[in-house]
């Protein structure tokens, strides 16, 4: 399957995903509404924190879009059990219906106002509530529906383990279903993606899971006063996050400034570093590399050819494939010596370091100790050197067919067969 047919087929499965949820919402609704609501007014706060909290989105590494006040009211709704002392027992359409009604609400605010709205990660808020209160139910004593909170209240401690319990269940599977999405249409493990999926999200999730599981034992003392309390400490985490996502941008904006030197002092031709940086992060991506080594990889990218300003004679066109072997790799050990200076970008400076050598040497087997960022700029470069910007279907395939009569000693065949899939899609 193509890239581009893989990709197409991932949409599908995405939209079908999505409209089954709606539905799937829309009935759970209709129940509701057809036998009665249960605590009207608590069902209404609920709906109104949901879409309070998926305005409030931030962005995870790796651009993950996440509404954390969204997702933790979602949890509490799915494990409420009390409020005020009075056994509350919704059904689960009815937490359905509310966390769907919540989502659909808040979206439609992001639509109105124009902002970009991610369906597929709303539904997993609806799936997460919706496995969460069936676990939840099914687990749980049956006097929690039926006795007042007075009755059993010494037990309580137990039900907090439940709950714990429960939403750790209920984390992973969120967290599957967000590997999933992420690794159709790619040619990558799963395995690798959820662990990248898990060192991204896991520790929102477990902020997000703790807020749900107070909310829920909170409510039964505190009543509806409990949800706007037990808010505030997520919402200065996302103010956390805001602050970290712009310093990221800022970094990023310098880097990509700092990279454009070369192309203004005429070493490199314009646009270079950018369409390099652009083509090896989707191959990184196509790779399953972790966001880390995304990043890592983005930034070594643009800099790639910082070290021709140490040139006396810039190299025609800027292409380094028309100079020795030796001369690549004192001009990749040149930039590696500018970037160290900056302190923090030691890991980017060895990547760039190494994207003169071979995959392997004549008669040796292939470098292990060669980064596979290292492997993807060489290949990348090579390719944007050989193309330039006419991008037209004749000097794409030259250019490919270029690199595959060097994957036995230069480039890395894996990396070679991806930037072919990925141009040609």
């Amino acid at each position: 399957m193509t890239t581009h047919a893989a990709g197409s087929a991932n949409l599908l499965v995405r939209r079908t995903v999505v409209i089954g949820v709606a539905l799937g919402c829309v009935v759970a609704l209709g129940f509701t509404l057809a036998h009665g609501v249960v605590r009207l007014d608590v069902a209404a706060a609920f709906v109104a924190l949901i879409a309070l909290g998926e305005l409030l989105q931030v962005r995870l590494p790796g651009d993950r879009p996440a509404a954390p006040i969204a997702a933790s009211a979602a949890l509490g709704y799915a494990l409420l059990f009390a409020v005020g002392g009075q056994p509350v027992s919704q059904p689960i359409a009815q937490v359905a219906g509310v966390v769907g009604v919540g989502v659909a609400a808040g979206a439609g605010i992001q639509v109105l106002a124009g902002r970009r709205w991610h369906a597929s990660v709303a539904v997993r808020r609806v799936v997460s509530a919706v496995v969460a209160g069936l676990v939840f139910r099914t687990t749980a004593p049956h006097s929690l529906a039926t006795l007042r909170v007075s009755q059993y209240k010494n037990d309580l401690r137990w039900v907090a383990l439940l709950m714990v319990a429960v939403v750790a269940l209920t984390g992973i599977v969120d967290l599957a279903i967000g590997a999933f999405v992420r690794s159709s249409g790619r040619r990558v493990a799963f395995g690798w993606m959820l662990r990248d999926e898990i060192g991204a999200g896991a520790g929102l999730w477990a902020a997000v899971g703790a807020t749900g599981v107070l909310m829920a034992l909170a409510t039964p003392s505190m009543n509806l006063y409990a949800l706007p309390i037990f808010c505030v400490p997520l919402l200065l985490t996302q103010f956390a996050f805001r602050r970290y996502a712009a310093i990221r941008t800022t970094y990023r904006q310098t880097i990509r400034s700092l990279s454009r030197v070369a192309e203004v002092g005429g070493y490199v031709e314009t646009g270079h570093a950018h369409r390099v940086s652009s083509l090896a992060v989707a191959v990184g991506r196509e790779m399953g590399l972790a966001e880390t080594e995304i990043t890592d990889l983005e930034y070594a990218a643009l800099l790639h050819d910082i070290g021709q300003l140490s040139l006396t004679d810039p190299i025609p066109g800027g292409s380094t494939l028309v100079v020795a072997p030796v001369e690549r790799r004192r001009v990749a050990e040149l930039g590696a010596d500018v970037i160290k200076t900056t302190g923090v970008l030691d890991r980017v400076a060895d990547i760039v370091a190494r994207q003169a050598d071979p995959y392997r040497r004549h008669r040796e087997a292939p470098d292990e100790s060669l980064p596979i960022e290292s492997r993807i700029i060489k290949a990348v470069s090579a390719y944007d050197d050989l193309v330039g910007e006419s991008q037209g279907p004749e000097s794409t395939a030259d250019a490919l067919e270029r690199l595959r009569l060097g994957m036995a000693y230069e480039y890395d065949p894996a990396v070679v067969e991806t930037l072919t899939r990925i141009v040609a899609s």
